[in-house]
């Protein structure tokens, strides 16, 4: 399945059917007069977050949903059946903003969330509506009242417990393929993650989400690279492990690069609980390693953990870390609490 974190979509609701000009005329009656009805409101445009999905590829195919218009009124005082609302279902951590991308419309953070987004147009008054005393047979009526329109951005930020930074090779993909069953692409070359990657980590009778964005480079935040698009990704995260490559030319330089891009591209990512560990440690000598620790604590003012994600040097200490600061709280793992049967998915 292909990754979409982005689509642009128009929404339109249904207008308000027209009322109905109707007069009664029965045999042996001998009062007659207007029974025109009112006619039927319009669709409503509605959205749901629905669990298991995380990207918004069916919205590059479809990109128009229009909810049907309310049925005209007629005789006999009857009012025109409503419109039969649009539901567009979306994965969970899906962003409705506006065209200019500047204001957050909705926001949809669990699964079962709906959100009436655009309200289907009133149905016209019939004519029977408009009978007074002095206009007992009044001819007009409502034309029903125009659904609402708009062009919307989706975007999708994937609801995920611990988000793992990096430059690029820092060994991000190497680690959430040990300690989960994603399959990450993992080469000797930069920028082999170019969309985020999602696993569920189970240890120590605890499950938590981890994610995987596209390595940092310095000047992100500016838009080189690609890793600064996907930085929204772990906006939601509670805790960020930051790998550093040990065989980088300068370690030090390279925690700063990073810490530095996630100040300048804002959201509190800088001010999220950090576990900061020295990775590919198993190619490293103690001493050599102890001295990386010591440069890394002394310009963090935290413990840096030695971590090797080829050989699992370090993992189960890591791992604990990550458990301490996520905290007991209830964890994502992509469980809903709903014991319905699934269902296929589909954007409507």
């Amino acid at each position: 399945m292909h990754f979409l974190d982005q689509a642009k979509i128009f929404v339109r609701s249904g207008g308000g059917g027209p009322g109905a000009v109707s007069f009664r005329r029965e045999k042996f009656m001998e009062y007659g007069g207007p029974d025109g009805g009112n006619g039927g409101k319009g669709g409503d445009i509605i959205f749901e977050a629905v669990p298991g999905l995380n990207t918004l590829i069916d919205f590059r195919y479809t990109q128009h949903f229009r909810a049907p218009r309310g049925s005209g009124g007629s005789g006999a005082n009857r009012t025109g059946g409503g419109g039969r609302d649009l539901i567009i279902r979306v994965p969970v951590g899906t962003q409705v903003l506006s065209e200019d991308k500047e204001t957050v419309l909705a926001d949809f953070t669990h699964a079962g969330q709906r959100e009436v987004f655009l309200r289907g147009g009133d149905g016209g008054r019939g004519n029977a509506s408009y009978k007074t005393s002095t206009n007992r047979a009044p001819r007009q009526h409502g034309t029903g009242w125009p659904g609402d329109e708009a062009w919307v951005w989706l975007r999708l930020k994937l609801l995920a417990d611990a988000g793992l930074v990096g430059l690029p090779n820092a060994g991000k993909s190497t680690f959430i393929n040990a300690v989960t069953n994603a399959n990450a692409k993992v080469g000797a070359y930069a920028f082999t993650t170019t969309r985020p990657q999602l696993g569920v980590v189970s240890h120590k009778q605890r499950e938590f989400v981890v994610a995987d964005i596209p390595g940092l480079i310095e000047g992100a935040a500016e838009g080189a690279g690609i890793g600064d698009r996907f930085l929204g990704h772990i906006e939601r995260c509670r805790v960020l492990l930051h790998l550093i490559d040990s065989h980088t030319d300068d370690p030090v330089e390279a925690y700063r690069i990073v810490r530095g891009e996630l100040e300048a591209y804002g959201a509190d990512l800088a001010d999220k609980p950090e576990v900061i560990a020295l990775n590919k440690a198993d190619l490293l000598d103690d001493e050599l390693t102890e001295a990386l620790i010591a440069e890394l604590e002394a310009e963090s003012g935290a413990q840096v953990l030695p971590l090797s994600g080829a050989t699992g040097q370090g993992l189960e200490a890591v791992l604990d870390r990550l458990i301490e600061a996520i905290g007991p709280g209830e964890m994502h793992a992509q469980d809903t609490g709903d014991d319905e049967e699934p269902r296929e998915w589909s954007p409507i």
